[in-house]
């Protein structure tokens, strides 16, 4: 050991070699501990909503306005400063719109951009020097750090700054460095960004939102069932590419696959128009979409009941495969009476809404035709070839996981498995039994398998796992007893259609439960909360997003156009700054242009979830307690270099 100490200290001695530098490295580490903690941000269940998304990613759930209202207080006027607050988000469509009407430009240059400038010294005020050196857009650091650093005393700083301004404003340099300055705003105000889960499906941009992120500068995303059904179709898993099809004919998506990511599907369209001449495809009309194009709906509605069926024959297969997943209830096709027009679920009869499935033989009704078959291999190449896609998907894989554990809350997407009694569920997945912490850890290894691995059978668990979460009762991801799917396309019966929640839901009032999860995954009982998602919280029927007396946060209130009405609001997000947890509640996004042109922001209430006596530091973070290491092996460098042990790199 004592070999293994000399042998990191003399690592270290390379970044430190002397006294002084160690000296100094700890004296800047321990100012910044002592800095107030960066701005979090929380978002979840985003699906495809890219405008709505961008706007909060550029608002900060409302952490911009907050900070304009401590900067300028009563001396603007609330129409003042919600325009200051839309060129901060929109900075050059916004100015493209002054020019139409404000005859002295130059003054509103001046005005607005000491405005920003006051702003953006705020916003920095909580970070070191150097952290905000970083952040600094290239083209104009240098004057952005003379403009927003405080100058010494005796200098004559109203007359500095005002020549800066001037020369700006006089070398037509203003609408340039207003978008350089409002960028930087935004960078600043929010410190870290955490997304949980469902980034894909039902909305029409989840590719957008995957570019955004992917240029975001702080970033952790816990994935969702929906992310983890793009990864398995990513990877070549035929299961979750029927389903990620499905899904995008189901909302008129189809163009998120053929021109965001290239993924050709004329075969499955020429196919199904074919093989469905005739068919008016009543049980398969799309959802949340008003498509005026009649011709093009219904070659929608006919790719819907296409790959809707080889789904569920793939789904088979991939039952007989894994008959440790348990799930060989969920094949029905064999369970229908051809000549009845009925299926039989658990004993009760049901009649048949459709029987025209002209693919299916019912002496082998999981076997797919070899056009079916043809169609899925060429399906496969695309997305294992698409570089977009498969680039979006290794930055899932990078920054992502099941849950994550930061600064004392435990963030993940879907549910921890419960028994009726609230006790940790065991699951048996591959021959192992996992729980809690244990349970989520295997899952996400399985994940990471089904792209890395180099033993076939242990990628192609890989690849069947992700499935497995997409739909299975046990999924930490799905957290129901079954995916209706197949009853929701064919039956008219509501009863059919129900699928139970695992008892998770239900007991998430209960703090014995709460701190059982808590214990599950090492973590303290107090002074740590658990945020999700997955659920959408309907605020209109009463529900709240707080649960367990603050301990659980659940944020999904519906940024989904898909949900809104259900929930009766437009999303949840949460703030958590040094001051303490804020949750915000917004209503509906109605567009970009809409807020540039008419200056409204996403309206949003905010609540309180808590708030701390003492204003949280860095030094009250995990990064706090990193840098705390880093201050203790210093000092031990120090000491080295002060006993002798080692010496100077002079």
């Amino acid at each position: 050991m004592k070999r293994l100490e000399q042998r990191y200290l003399e690592r270290m001695s390379d970044l430190y070699p002397t006294i002084a530098a160690a000296a100094t490295e700890i004296i800047n580490l321990e100012a910044i501990l002592n800095l107030p903690k960066g701005t979090e941000h929380f978002l979840t269940d985003i699906h495809g909503e890219y405008e709505a998304f961008a706007h909060v990613l550029k608002n900060g759930s409302g952490s911009v306005r907050r900070k304009i209202d401590d900067v300028f207080g009563n001396t603007l006027t609330a129409k003042d400063k919600q325009e200051l607050a839309t060129l901060v988000y929109y900075p050059k469509e916004r100015m493209e719109m002054v020019k139409k009407t404000e005859e002295n430009m130059d003054d509103w240059y001046k005005i607005n951009l000491f405005r920003l400038i006051e702003l953006s010294k705020r916003s920095a005020s909580k970070y070191t020097r150097s952290k905000v050196r970083k952040a600094l857009p290239k083209d104009f650091a240098y004057v952005i750090e003379e403009l927003i650093t405080e100058k010494q005393v005796g200098m004559d700083k109203e007359s500095y700054y005002n020549k800066i301004i001037a020369t700006i404003i006089r070398i037509r340099r203003a609408e340039e460095f207003i978008c350089a300055i409002s960028e930087l705003i935004q960078r600043l105000v929010v410190d870290h960004l955490h997304i949980l889960g469902d980034v894909y499906d039902r909305g029409p941009g989840p590719h957008i939102i995957m570019d955004m992120l992917q240029k975001y500068h702080s970033v952790d995303i816990q994935w969702g069932n929906h992310d983890v059904l793009w990864m398995g179709a990513a990877a070549g898993q035929w299961g979750c590419m029927a389903n990620v099809i499905r899904i995008c004919a189901r909302y008129g998506n189809m163009d998120i696959l053929e021109d965001g990511y290239g993924i050709n599907l004329l075969p499955l369209a020429t196919y199904a128009m074919r093989v469905y001449e005739g068919d008016p495809c009543e049980c398969f009309k799309l959802k949340g979409t008003q498509r005026p194009d009649r011709a093009e709906t219904e070659m929608n509605q006919k790719i819907h009941k296409a790959i809707s069926i080889i789904q569920f024959k793939v789904e088979g297969q991939i039952i007989a495969r894994n008959p440790q997943f348990k799930l060989e209830g969920r094949n029905l096709l064999h369970r229908i009476n051809w000549e009845e027009g009925t299926i039989n679920l658990d004993g009760t009869s049901y009649r048949m809404l459709d029987l025209n499935f002209p693919t299916v033989d019912p002496e082998h009704p999981y076997q797919l035709t070899e056009e079916e078959e043809e169609i899925m291999e060429r399906l496969e190449k695309a997305f294992l070839g698409c570089e977009k896609l498969q680039s979006h998907m290794r930055f899932l894989l990078a920054k992502g996981g099941l849950y994550k554990v930061y600064n004392k809350n435990l963030l993940y997407h879907g549910c921890v498995p419960l028994t009726e009694d609230g006790e940790l569920k065991p699951v048996t997945l591959y021959g192992k039994t996992y729980k809690g912490q244990q349970l989520y850890e295997a899952v996400e290894s399985y994940v990471r398998k089904g792209f890395f691995a180099l033993n076939p059978s242990e990628k192609l668990k890989g690849k069947d796992v992700m499935w497995y979460i997409w739909l299975h009762p046990d999924s930490p991801l799905f957290g129901k007893d079954k995916m209706a799917t197949f009853e929701r396309y064919f039956l008219a019966e509501k009863e059919t259609h129900v699928e139970k929640k695992n008892p998770y839901y239900k007991l998430l009032e209960k703090e014995e439960v709460v701190d059982r999860i808590l214990d599950g995954f090492g973590l303290l009982r107090e002074g740590t909360h658990i945020i999700n998602g997955h659920v959408p919280v309907k605020l209109k029927n009463g529900e709240s997003p707080i649960k367990c007396n603050g301990k659980v946060l659940v944020i999904d209130g519906g940024f989904s156009r898909a949900y809104q009405k259900e929930t009766g609001i437009a999303g949840y997000t949460l703030i958590y700054n040094s001051y303490g947890l804020l949750l915000v509640a917004h209503e509906p996004f109605e567009s970009k242009e809409a807020a540039i042109q008419k200056g409204t922001d996403i309206h949003s209430e905010t609540m309180i979830v808590k708030r701390v006596v003492e204003r949280r530091l860095v030094g009250d973070t995990d990064i706090g307690l990193e840098l705390r290491g880093q201050v203790h092996d210093l000092e031990v460098l120090l000491a080295a270099y002060r006993n002798g042990t080692l010496k100077e790199k002079i």
